[in-house]
């Protein structure tokens, strides 16, 4: 079970209950141990804090841009609040999520949600049965879409649907957020490049 995972108590049906990091830390170190790995893992959690560190030092933009996760829907967006982990991969890279205001790790929305949040970016999670090109059509169709500002500049970056939920990848994700922001010069350069590449392709 991941710790993002975990339901609060009270009966209440959202989810997350510690910081994403700290989510991933702990389930890192138990997976560590449950499997005789201890070490493996705490080489694993010293690499996310270096990366993570470095990430912290790069120079911010003074109003962070707005992006907006987007998972999958047609009638509604399901996306990510703020206790999940695409939250902490936002932050880190240098921006805002327009979830970051929702109780809740993965949750739907509606369409006027994300038009009032005028997001500078979308991301997207790469997994069937909605493709990239699909979504990326239904934002440039949609009324209520098609004039926002990432979608009229073509702000769009496609990551693996691993990359988004609780895992030693999130760091990845967060690198190729930074990077994909500096691209669109949405936040300053910061000199900093992606260990990995994981945009799908073909």
């Amino acid at each position: 079970m991941l710790t993002e995972s975990c339901r609060r108590a009270d009966g209440r049906s959202v989810r997350g209950i510690v910081d994403p990091w700290t989510a991933l830390r702990t389930d890192l170190h138990d997976l560590g141990t449950i499997t005789g790995h201890a070490a493996d893992a705490e080489r694993v959690v010293a690499d996310l804090d270096t990366r993570l560190d470095a990430l912290g030092t790069a120079p911010r933009a003074a109003t962070p841009p707005t992006v907006f996760l987007f998972d999958s829907g047609t009638d509604s967006p399901f996306s990510s609040g703020r206790f999940g982990a695409p939250q902490a991969i936002m932050e880190a890279a240098g921006a805002r999520n327009a979830l970051s205001d929702v109780d809740d790790t993965w949750t739907a929305v509606s369409w006027e949600r994300v038009a009032t949040a005028q997001p500078a970016a979308f991301l997207f999670v790469d997994y069937p049965p909605q493709t990239f090109a699909e979504k990326v059509a239904l934002l440039r169709s949609r009324p209520d879409t098609r004039d926002l500002p990432a979608v009229k500049e073509n702000r769009f970056l496609n990551l693996p649907y691993a990359l988004w939920t609780s895992g030693p990848l999130n760091i990845d994700a967060a690198e190729q957020v930074r990077a994909a922001l500096e691209r669109w010069a949405l936040v300053p350069a910061s000199g900093l490049t992606p260990r990995a590449d994981d945009v799908p392709r073909g």
